[in-house]
């Protein structure tokens, strides 16, 4: 079998042969990103750089990335979908642009060096065109001049072949996509068409060449960038040719649950779905509780989604005869089916994602079985009903309405978020949107938001003690919330100490900028962060931000250029996220 590692280190020693710089995978948490809860493409650690700031590493850049896609959950219990994946990625920033990055996917695809796949069994999607931007003429030519049939180049609206922006405005453009036949190899078409579900995209070059503005218009950037995408588990699957389930990284997890569950994979359509929802779901959770931004269960956030996640996998444990007291030991399979690769974040933080984790299901498990009783003698389900089932047995939302579908109601989830609303929970609504993705707003009010930051964790440590740290944070225009760890309450007179010490650090109009230091470089000037080994391949390529003389510590950016256009830092609140996690929420006025 063709593991996850070969291929994972393949692509990157490919694109390293072809001068790209190996950068480590970021956190599943966005720093100081608003627009998404979970990382869900390579490209959003890289929102500065693509924006035209200079990464320490250069112009061109390849990785593995650990990503989080929730915004289809319901979809999981097939064979395609996943909820944590891994993205392997090259970009170029202002460096190359569509003819060297189709090249390079082009001979990684098909060079017997590499992937070794028949370009007889490929096919390809270009833009075609519309009133915004003209069709993709340079990315259709160049497919064609390496010997690929027209019939197998379709040309596809915006739907299908452009990338952004995420929000209304930012950098977009067309992309180009690559296909793979998995049928039978004497019976592929001769044209290419994206709608036969033998055709299984595997790579997505983007092309971000245009800047949409607030007018809706289409303007060509300076900065020309390249953003790529290939879905690490369902490369492997096809050169396997096998499900994403049978890969390596999942066949230790599947096979627990089959002993667990005494049920086989594959069987029968109902306990191959809870199969594949169980895996996923609890490899999903052990890599947020594994995360070093240190998520757990809670109703708030990233932590709400990890809670639904262990959730759901509870309900089809239970559905297919797991002991719940046994459940945990899977976490185990799914951390041994990643012990090859680069993320041994997983085995070091082991005890913790356990422990968590089983404190989650047994919080859970013991309701669940009352409330599945209670709705099985449900008539209707209403908002009434699902406030009734969420706050008496933890169900959410979204299992009231995934049950109340198994048994074929009529569910009106308007009904049941106002209802959700009425008590001030977290409704559906509330956190689906968030799971869009996209590029951070990086208006002026969020850039100053940025570096209240960095004064206010500097604060902390002084007035609370050097153990406080950054555990996550969330800015937008109007205001900052921001997750630290402590143990205790802050108190009324350690705030306004915290406040006072801020404001005395604007007022003094410090000036910022950043150096590009080596790890023990930053560690001499006393910069905080996280250093952990993967910065270690990143050389001399630290990026550190000072304030003054006031604060050290390694960011992205981006940042004011002098603390006195910061104007008054204020905390409106404080308050428990878990145990020892602690968060603020701010305003500058």
């Amino acid at each position: 079998m063709v593991s996850s590692s070969e291929i994972r280190n393949k692509y990157l020693e490919f694109f390293k042969s072809k001068g790209h710089t190996r950068i480590p995978s970021a956190s599943l948490i966005p720093e100081n990103d608003p627009t998404v809860l979970f990382t869900t493409a390579g490209m959003h650690p890289l929102v500065p750089y693509l924006l035209g700031e200079k990464h320490p590493s250069g112009k061109m850049l390849t990785n593995a990335q650990k990503c989080i896609r929730t915004g289809d959950i319901d979809e999981v219990g097939n064979t395609t979908h996943l909820t944590f994946f891994e993205m392997l990625g090259n970009w170029s920033l202002g460096e190359y642009f569509k003819e060297q990055a189709i090249e390079y996917s082009f001979e990684f695809l098909t060079s017997k060096e590499w992937l070794g796949f028949d370009k007889n069994l490929l096919a390809f999607s270009v833009f075609q065109g519309d009133n915004d931007a003209p069709f993709d003429s340079e990315a259709f030519e160049k497919w064609k001049s390496l010997g690929i049939s027209e019939k197998r180049i379709a040309k596809l609206p915006k739907k299908n072949n452009w990338w952004g922006p995420a929000g209304e405005t930012g950098p977009c453009g067309p992309d180009t996509e690559m296909f793979y036949w998995t049928g039978n190899p004497s019976e592929v078409p001769e044209s290419f068409n994206d709608d036969n579900p033998l055709w299984v995209e595997i790579w997505n070059d983007v092309f971000m060449q245009y800047n949409k503005t607030k007018d809706g218009e289409f303007v060509p950037l300076v900065q020309k960038n390249i953003d790529t995408g290939m879905g690490l588990e369902r490369t492997v699957a096809i050169l396997n040719k096998c499900d994403v389930y049978h890969i390596d990284t999942f066949k230790p997890v599947v096979s627990a649950i089959e002993e667990l569950s005494g049920k086989k994979y594959g069987e029968n359509e109902r306990d191959t779905r809870a199969i594949r929802i169980v895996a996923d779901h609890l490899r999903a959770a052990t890599f947020i509780l594994g995360d070093e931004r240190g998520i757990v269960p809670s109703n708030v956030g990233q932590g709400y989604v990890l809670r639904r996640l262990i959730r759901r996998a509870v309900r089809y444990a239970k559905q297919i005869g797991i002991p719940m007291e046994r459940l945990h030991l899977i976490v185990g399979d799914v951390i041994e089916g990643f012990e090859n690769s680069p993320y041994s974040e997983l085995e070091k933080n082991k005890e913790k994602i356990v422990s968590e984790f089983k404190r989650e299901v047994e919080k859970f498990s013991v309701a669940l079985d009352k409330g599945l009783k209670e709705f099985s003698k449900l008539e209707k389900v209403d908002g009434a009903v699902a406030f009734n089932l969420y706050q008496s047995y933890g169900f959410p939302l979204e299992l009231t309405v995934e049950l109340s579908h198994e048994r074929g109601f009529s569910v009106d989830e308007k009904e049941f978020n106002e209802e959700f609303k009425k008590h001030q929970d977290l409704s559906r609504t509330a956190s689906a949107g968030v799971f869009k993705g996209g590029l951070a707003d990086n208006s002026e009010a969020v850039v100053k938001y940025h570096t209240a930051t960095h004064l206010m964790l500097q604060a902390m440590r002084e007035i609370l003690g050097s153990h406080v740290e950054q555990r996550g944070s969330n800015l937008t225009a109007e205001r900052m919330r921001f997750d630290f760890s402590h143990p205790t309450k802050v108190t009324p007179e350690e705030i306004k100490k915290i406040e006072d010490r801020v404001n005395e650090i604007i007022k003094k109009d410090l000036p910022v900028h950043f150096e590009m230091l080596s790890v023990d470089e930053a560690k001499k000037r006393g910069a905080t962060g996280i250093f952990e080994e993967k910065y270690s391949a990143l050389g001399n390529n630290l990026k550190v931000y000072f304030v003054g003389d006031y604060s050290a510590e390694i960011c992205g950016g981006p940042h004011v250029e002098h603390t006195g256009i910061l104007g008054t830092f204020k905390i409106q609140k404080e308050e428990a996220v878990s145990q020892g996690v602690r968060r603020i929420k701010a305003i500058l006025s």
